[in-house]
């Protein structure tokens, strides 16, 4: 396994407890010099936040850790693309390389909705990596997604 995988995997974990809180099940890290600086996955529905996105999360622990807002020199691993205002965070927080798991074809913006990384001029430029572990990332999703399904036939 090589270290992209081992930070996806870690990604991974932290999608699968918002899974256990029936949160939709994204996982994001943010690693520094090889080592992972912080760690989140969605709270939207348990916290009745719009903003409680994993990498929102991820991204305000980062700061905090070290005491900067500036990400220049971390990568973040996240599950699922990111959606517009994750992916304006993350372009705001100047973190140099995003590794994503699988795309979202319905609110995506780092190439399936559209493309916030490539088609924009903004002032720092991310580097992206698509389909790290994307099938084991995909299957999270479409599992809690039946499951949501089935939890909801049985409501009614």
């Amino acid at each position: 396994m090589n270290n992209k995988e081992k930070y996806m995997k870690e990604a991974i974990k932290e999608a699968l407890k918002a899974y256990k809180k029936l949160e939709v099940p994204v996982g994001a890290i943010i690693v520094k010099d090889e080592k992972i600086i912080a760690k989140a996955h969605n709270i939207k529905e348990t916290k009745k936040d719009t903003t409680k996105h994993a990498e929102i999360l991820a991204i305000q622990k980062a700061s905090k850790k070290l005491e900067t807002w500036r990400l220049t020199d971390c990568e973040m691993y996240v599950t699922l693309e990111p959606c517009t205002m994750c992916t304006g965070a993350i372009i705001n927080s100047r973190i140099k390389k995003i590794y994503i798991g699988t795309m979202d074809e319905k609110t995506g913006a780092c190439g399936s909705v559209l493309n916030l990384l490539e088609n924009y001029k903004f002032n720092h430029k991310v580097e992206m990596e698509k389909g790290i572990l994307k099938e084991e990332c995909k299957k999270i999703l479409q599992d809690f997604f039946k499951k949501l399904r089935e939890i909801k036939k049985l409501e009614k």
